[in-house]
């Protein structure tokens, strides 16, 4: 789709028209082995179902499927993915030094209207031949998805990316909450916060309650779509995305939402199973 060869248009322009990153289009990724693409797939799956479990239980429990693998193996798959097991981490425990980390404003907060706290997330995504990063930006309230990209790389532009396309459409939220991830933590993505006026809150070192609803948003995606399909390249993943979001926020209704759409919520239409007086 880019033309570096174009006498008009720059790589840099091109992939902006076609939404997608520079780092995307010059990144060139190093061949993974089908076997270790199994074993991320199924330490994925299982992370969703316990997110506490880390290297050592992961190494019993592919032991237990029949792979002969060993902790440090674990370990260097789990860091490709992202992912590290969530439980309380000591008090000690630095953030890195160039990266503010600011408090966790949402505990004993009502969260009672749109556009209240915003929630943001990254995830891996397993592939037919590798793998992709996700993030999604979330509205707490409706739990409706405003914005999202995916990436090959963990940088931090994608989620810059998504941050500024959510603003651009659909405001500004009072406090916008993630975890302390070097990408969330950067300038480039506080900076955005900031220049916006918009409270920074983010979680406690491993509290796996402090995001709960864009942690329940990947399990729903992973077991109900993702798991059941396969994609060959970035393309055929980001198609099908947008299809599924656009189900999730139009379609997909929640008992916690009193068995609303996040768009009906978000947007405040009436339910659909009550009349007008």
């Amino acid at each position: 789709m880019v033309d570096p060869k174009a006498p008009t248009l720059s790589v840099s322009r091109q992939c902006r028209l076609l939404s997608i990153q520079r780092s995307s289009y010059y990144y060139k990724p190093k061949p993974i082995k089908a076997e270790n693409l199994k074993l991320m797939r199924l330490i994925d799956e299982q992370y969703l179902k316990e997110p506490t479990w880390g290297s050592r239980s992961m190494r019993n429990h592919l032991r237990r499927l029949g792979y002969k693998i060993n902790r440090k193996r674990v370990q260097r798959l789990m860091r490709l993915m992202g992912i590290e097991a969530i439980y309380p981490k000591p008090k000690t425990s630095r953030p890195h030094p160039a990266h503010k980390v600011y408090p966790y404003l949402l505990r004993n907060l009502t969260i009672e209207r749109p556009n209240q706290v915003w929630a943001s997330d990254i995830t891996y995504i397993p592939m037919g031949h590798g793998y992709m990063y996700l993030v999604a930006v979330m509205d707490w309230y409706s739990r409706k998805v405003l914005a999202w990209r995916v990436s090959n790389t963990m940088d931090t532009d994608f989620c810059v990316e998504a941050l500024k396309e959510a603003i651009r459409r659909f405001g500004t939220p009072e406090i916008f909450n993630t975890d302390q991830g070097s990408q969330f933590t950067s300038e480039a993505f506080t900076g955005v916060l900031k220049a916006h006026d918009i409270n920074i809150s983010m979680d406690g070192r491993g509290r796996c309650q402090d995001n709960i609803f864009i942690e329940r948003l990947w399990w729903t995606l992973k077991y109900h779509y993702i798991y059941l399909r396969s994609f060959d390249n970035g393309a055929e993943l980001r198609k099908a995305l947008r299809g599924w979001f656009s189900f999730y926020n139009k379609e997909r209704f929640h008992q916690a939402l009193d068995n609303l759409t996040p768009d009906e919520v978000y947007y405040g239409l009436l339910h659909p199973f009550v009349e007008a007086a």
